[in-house]
């Protein structure tokens, strides 16, 4: 009810949309890029506490791509990544 007398967006898909810019920045770097490697770096099999386990970014972020309907290729081309993930605030 606030957000739309303000006139703002809701903060679940502005966070999408931040999360999915970031994707977009690091997916078109090279692949010897410090972001990208640090990436895919391979964590080791540290003991769990109770509980489920926490998402990690890239599960969040396969998430928010197929609930937009996007895939990962279509970072690659940046203005129209930036028109596919941007969230207008309400008017």
């Amino acid at each position: 009810m606030v957000r739309e007398i303000i006139g703002v967006a809701p903060i679940e898909e502005k966070l999408r949309e931040n999360r999915l810019r970031w994707f977009g920045h690091v997916y078109r770097r090279p692949g010897d890029a410090i972001v990208k490697r640090a990436d895919r770096i391979a964590l080791g099999s540290n003991a769990t506490g109770r509980g489920r386990h926490k998402l990690t970014l890239d599960a969040v972020v396969r998430k928010d791509l197929s609930l937009i309907g996007l895939c990962e290729q279509g970072a690659l081309d940046r203005a129209q990544w930036r028109k596919w993930i941007h969230v207008a605030d309400p008017k």
